[in-house]
């Protein structure tokens, strides 16, 4: 029988590879009578007991990553349930956890042509459909361990199949999604498609709000504004966040377009909070720029934590995300 730990369920089959008992006292104290170490698929889960009381115990290793400050913790699960959202807002916190914007959970591949399926869960404890910033980092850490050797990879995700390219120094390129402008992708509760849409209630501030609105495999808002520095991004972005418009919530950013080839924006993202950078907020906004005859096709995006290049070469296409990745540390979280 497996044991559950922080919400996972580990399968009993041959990836448990190791299984023995040792003496230790309890961490509250006295005496126990064993502890039961399990090694499944690289995670090693203790359960020790006192009596017949059972109490679980996880050690995981992981790696930071930070796409332009956007941070993750990356880590490979057994293959079965998601990790407990409780337990992931423990370890977001930056204070009393590891801190980071989004976990990134990676387990076997589901096609042959792929490297991994990944899961992307917010800082909040929330799924989400994709992350590019998070994406480009998972191919990082991949080839890091000997996958992509020709420079390429396939992986899939929630939001479907994602292409990367190592570009080498830590330089990495994915394909994201196709740009989806009906509303009904998002999903955003307008009857039409439509390049804006005027919010007039619930907005966080006085004055209407004007969007724009576009699936990147995730729900996106765009706000033009004239210099985001002074963009209330702290007030506009989490009451449309949360807007009832946006039944599923929304990520939202505010783009100041510079010239043709270059913007500056700022994202408050669904279950983070404004972040360094969103890679998928980045292509979001080249493709509304697009789509509203503002933008070329590759655009140099500024973000408080950098700079990105989005490339998009119109309907049908997908949007190419480009910029560096960096592991910061690796660890073991012990709960």
């Amino acid at each position: 029988m497996g044991c559950s730990v922080d919400g996972f369920q580990p399968p009993v089959t041959a990836a448990v590879a190791e299984l023995h008992e040792r003496r230790f006292p309890h961490p509250a104290g006295g005496q126990v009578s064993h502890w039961i170490f399990k090694l499944i698929g690289g995670t090693r889960v203790a359960a020790y007991h006192r009596g017949r009381d059972m109490m679980p115990v996880m050690e995981l290793s992981f790696s930071k990553m930070h796409g332009l400050g956007n941070d993750f913790i990356v880590f490979e699960a057994p293959d079965c349930q998601a990790p407990d959202p409780a337990w992931l807002v423990r370890l977001a916190n930056r204070h009393t956890g590891i801190g980071f914007n989004q976990a990134l959970v990676l387990y076997p591949p589901r096609q042959a042509d792929t490297a991994v399926y990944y899961r992307i869960f917010n800082a909040d404890g929330g799924e989400v459909e994709q992350c590019g910033n998070g994406a480009r980092c998972i191919a990082a850490f991949l080839a890091a361990r000997g996958h992509g050797a020709a420079g390429e990879l396939r992986m899939e995700c929630k939001a479907g199949i994602v292409k990367a390219r190592l570009l080498g120094a830590g330089q990495v390129s994915v394909a994201m999604a196709i740009p989806n402008f009906d509303p009904a992708a998002l999903p955003f509760l307008a009857p039409t498609a439509q390049d804006y849409y005027e919010i007039t209630e619930q907005t966080g501030v006085e004055q209407p709000v004007q969007v724009s609105c576009v699936s990147m495999g995730n729900p996106h808002a765009v706000l033009q504004v004239k210099n985001v520095d002074e963009a209330p991004v702290g007030r506009i972005g989490p009451a449309l966040e949360y807007h009832p418009l946006f039944p599923q919530r929304a990520n939202i950013g505010f783009m100041q377009v510079l010239t043709p080839t270059h913007i500056r924006l700022r994202v408050h993202e669904r279950g983070a909070g404004e972040t360094q950078a969103c890679g998928t907020g980045a292509c979001a906004a080249v493709a509304v720029g697009c789509k509203l005859g503002l933008l070329q096709a590759t655009v140099t995006v500024d973000l408080p934590g950098g700079a990105l290049t989005v490339q998009w070469q119109g309907d049908g296409e997908p949007v190419w995300l480009t910029g560096p990745t960096a592991t910061i540390f690796e660890g073991r979280m012990i709960s």
